[in-house]
């Protein structure tokens, strides 16, 4: 997108504030009308009150100057506060607009985007943005108005003198044309540098207790100096280079401020010009210079924010999760059906999933047991249409999932992961999270009731109402997996997909958390992934995949006899614990 396009689009967030931004405009119009103002009346000033000492001028004159300082005063604040309110808004707006796509972004967005970089561009490349989008048209006005007017009033004082001024002018544009892409590219690096960085912080505060345990400062700490010191190398070059621009626009007004002062001498020596009209004139050079300078140096701001909406763009324009359906169903009976499915995460097309068939009856306890690796957890992550199949199709009793809403289609489902997720709210708010929000205090207590959670919330100072920090830091393993669980029981889901619901659970949480597990499967579909094999020898149905295969279905009794996959996964488990849990439990590959 080029510098055009891409500003004129960054405008149209401006657009429904345009009342106070031609506010603000119009108080910086007055502002800049102000700066010639001042110029013109050095001339009667000196001329009237100093050369022919006219009474009149001699009291107009402190008068006159008064008024245009006070409406300086008055257009300035009007500028400044009406400028930073609209900037504000579409921080606000932009931010808004981000966070709204990063809700309806599809899961591989996330699992192709660092959440650092996702960070820093909502946070830190936004910013940058409204300067472009404000603060640099509002100088351009301004500076604009003053040097029009500063050379407007030149050219009525001297045109032979302001011809030497305006032939400064292409030299200047050219000076600023080749700086601009220079300070585009270095201003593109930096954000990269500084979502990198971001990013990084974000893997040690999330990872600080292996950072410690392993020993892992000194490497962390290399890595971050070496992204800080890129941060730091690409803010210098574009110092340097932004204050390149400065010195080269100041030397050349200075060349031609040494010429008109030489030809302004002459003419003085000829009576061509007043006393009172060359301190005008070269008043009017001294103000040309600060509007000239901001003039010139708008382009670092206007580069780096032009730099950062692209970033802020590409993430505005990132495709949403698709949601094609447009059929609803009231409530289902809960048949799930896997059709010829296949599916790879990679480009190069390696299968995760190769011709999966597979359908389960409403009511029916399935569990999935497989090596790491094997495809458990990308089958059922399929289902609420986290991934979509390469080939194949899923259906939800007979109803291909891809004709379903997608707010529907999630409705029906329920999950419990062994990678627990909580919100840093109340214990209530996590339990009655989403569309269960305002469920009534009754549904809530049931629900943690049949999880085996009440008995810890009761102890808590605040009960529901206590807040369970990031991530559910305040508490244990277990504690959170019962709040997950409870969670799900409070959605009556008709499908329930369990991912080792009770692997963070000490011995007799697990024995009351099976049996409240055991309650909810009750009249529901039940998809369980199974890590530890004893957990599943009731499931109604026992499904061993093997490198995105069904290699073994039947009863755990059946597999057990066969004497294939499942068989020896269960003798490894039940004589080398902990080698069979190296084997299964870890998740499949993103």
């Amino acid at each position: 997108m080029d510098s055009r396009t891409l500003y004129l689009r960054l405008l149209q967030y401006v657009r429904p504030y345009w009342r106070s931004f031609a506010a603000s405009l119009l108080a910086t119009a007055v502002l800049a009308a102000t700066e010639p103002a001042l110029a013109a009346l050095l001339k009667p000033l000196l001329d009237g009150s100093f050369v022919d000492k006219d009474p009149t001028m001699i009291r107009l004159m402190p008068l006159l100057l008064l008024g245009v300082f006070a409406l300086r005063g008055v257009s300035g604040f009007i500028s400044a506060v009406a400028l930073n309110w609209v900037a504000n808004k579409v921080v606000m707006d932009l931010r808004g607009l981000m966070f709204d796509r990063l809700l309806n972004l599809p899961t591989r967005f996330y699992d192709n985007h660092p959440t650092g970089v996702v960070l820093s561009k909502v946070t830190y490349n936004v910013n940058q943005v409204t300067d472009a989008a404000t603060k640099v048209l509002v100088v351009l006005v301004r500076d604009s108005i003053i040097i029009l007017g500063l050379l407007g009033w030149m050219l009525y004082l001297s045109w032979q003198l302001s011809l030497i001024a305006l032939v400064l002018a292409p030299l200047v544009a050219l000076a600023v044309k080749l700086i601009s892409g220079r300070l585009r590219r270095l201003n593109r690096e930096l954000q990269q540098s500084m979502g990198d960085m971001a990013h990084n912080l974000e893997e040690i505060i999330n990872g600080h207790k292996v950072v410690k345990l392993f020993g892992g400062q000194p490497p962390e700490a290399r890595r971050f100096n070496r992204i800080n010191n890129w941060v730091r190398r690409y803010t210098m070059k574009q110092v340097v280079t932004s204050e390149t621009n400065v010195p080269i626009v100041q030397m050349l007004a200075v060349i031609g401020l040494v010429v008109m002062i030489y030809f302004a001498a002459l003419q003085s020596a000829a009576n061509a010009i007043t006393i009172g009209g060359f301190v005008s004139f070269f008043g009017a050079m001294a103000l040309l210079l600060a509007p000239l300078k901001r003039l010139t140096s708008i382009n670092t701001p206007l580069q780096r924010g032009l730099a950062a909406a692209e970033s802020v763009f590409a993430l505005v324009d990132e495709e949403p999760e698709a949601d094609t359906g447009s059929r609803s169903l009231a409530r289902v009976q809960g048949r799930v059906e896997f059709r010829d499915v296949s599916f790879s995460y990679e480009a190069d097309g390696r299968r995760a999933l190769e011709g999966i068939t597979l359908a389960i009856e409403p009511g029916e306890n399935v569990a999935l047991v497989g090596m790491s690796g094997s495809g458990k957890s990308t089958l059922v992550q399929l289902l609420p249409r986290f991934y979509h199949p390469d080939t194949g199709a899923i259906l939800i009793d007979g109803v291909d999932i891809r004709e379903l809403r997608l707010a529907d289609l999630r409705r029906h489902i329920a999950l419990v992961s062994q990678d627990v997720v909580l919100f840093n709210d109340s214990v209530r708010g996590n339990i009655a999270y989403g569309a269960m929000d305002g469920a009534d205090e009754a549904a809530v207590i049931r629900a943690a009731e049949a999880a085996h959670a009440m008995e810890f919330i009761r102890a808590m100072p605040e009960g529901l109402d206590t807040l369970v920090g990031d991530n559910g830091v305040r508490l244990s393993g277990g504690q959170r997996q019962r709040v997950a669980i409870a969670r799900a029981i409070l959605k009556d889901a008709p499908i329930l997909i369990l991912d080792e619901a009770t692997s963070a659970l000490d011995t007799q949480s697990e024995r009351y958390i099976q049996q409240a597990l055991e309650v909810l499967k009750q009249g529901r579909t039940t998809i369980t992934i199974a890590h530890r094999l004893s957990t599943i020898e009731k499931a109604d149905r026992i499904v061993v995949l093997d490198g995105g295969r069904i290699a073994e279905t039947g009863t755990h009794a059946e597999l057990l006899a066969r004497g294939g996959i499942y068989s020896r996964l269960h003798q490894l488990q039940f004589t080398r614990p902990e080698a069979a849990a190296d084997a299964v439990e870890a998740p499949d590959p993103p």
